[in-house]
């Protein structure tokens, strides 16, 4: 295997917001000689040693970061998120890399599910960037209300706020979009507050996805899933959160 640019080490840990401490901690780099965990990564990280393909292994573990990720030859850009829809006083939570985590996981799945869709000659989605902001809060809800066949008496009708979430899930799911329900990266240790997102799309024409926030109220899982459903209908991908607003 080539040797692995320092840089990529740091800039994966970085990228996962873990200090050098909270790294050499979660990786499983001890003191050794008079060294302390903390120096011996940062050693790592400025072309004093040669990293270990076990310690490799457990850092790809802890930055979420695919073994060849580290093999590139230099840092990438930040994973494209898309629009940035969110009202937070504060962008930089502590939240954010386990959302760009997150989002890197999604994408990898849409892109399975897009390629299966693609072989079985799936036809584009009509639906998706079929209208703009100009159109107006009150137009592009009346489309979605029309395609979803959604029955606002119905939905309101529901016996709980469960079950009427369900029921609108099911309606979009059915229009051709993946609503996900998650907030976390697989265990509660890495639960994503709604202060770092309530939600985002992947306005894809083939395979659009939704994600939920599955740690804010389920008294909102309905309206933000209905907001991210809207930047669909105007093709824009992107994270929201804080406290939103209409349909931008």
């Amino acid at each position: 295997m080539p040797a692995v640019n320092p840089t990529i080490l740091k800039w994966a840990r970085e990228s996962a917001g873990l200090s050098l401490q909270e790294a050499a901690d979660k990786v499983g780099i001890r003191d050794a000689r008079g060294v302390s965990g903390e120096d011996r990564l940062l050693a790592l990280e400025t072309d004093e040693g040669e990293v270990s393909r076990p310690v490799l292994l457990k850092m790809a573990k802890v930055y979420r970061r695919s073994l060849v990720s580290f093999y590139l030859e230099k840092p990438p850009l930040r994973g494209d998120r898309g629009e940035d829809f969110r009202t937070l006083p504060d962008r930089h939570t502590a939240g954010e890399p386990l959302v760009d985590a997150l989002v890197r996981d999604i994408r990898s799945r849409q892109t399975m599910v897009r390629a299966v869709l693609v072989e079985e000659e799936a036809q584009p989605l009509a639906f998706i960037g079929s209208m703009s902001r100009h159109d107006g809060v009150d137009a592009i809800l009346a489309s979605i209300r029309r395609t979803l066949g959604l029955d606002l008496a119905a939905f309101r009708g529901q016996g709980s706020v469960d079950a009427g979430f369900s029921m609108l899930r099911r309606q979009v799911e059915m229009a051709g979009a993946y609503v996900l329900l998650i907030g976390n990266l697989g265990s509660h240790h890495s639960a994503i507050d709604v202060d770092a997102f309530r939600g985002f799309a992947l306005a894809d024409p083939i395979a659009p996805f939704v994600v939920i926030n599955d740690q804010d109220a389920k008294t909102a899982w309905s309206f933000t899933l209905l907001h991210e459903v809207a930047h669909l209908w105007i093709g824009e991908t992107g994270v929201s959160g804080g406290h939103i607003e209409g349909v931008t």
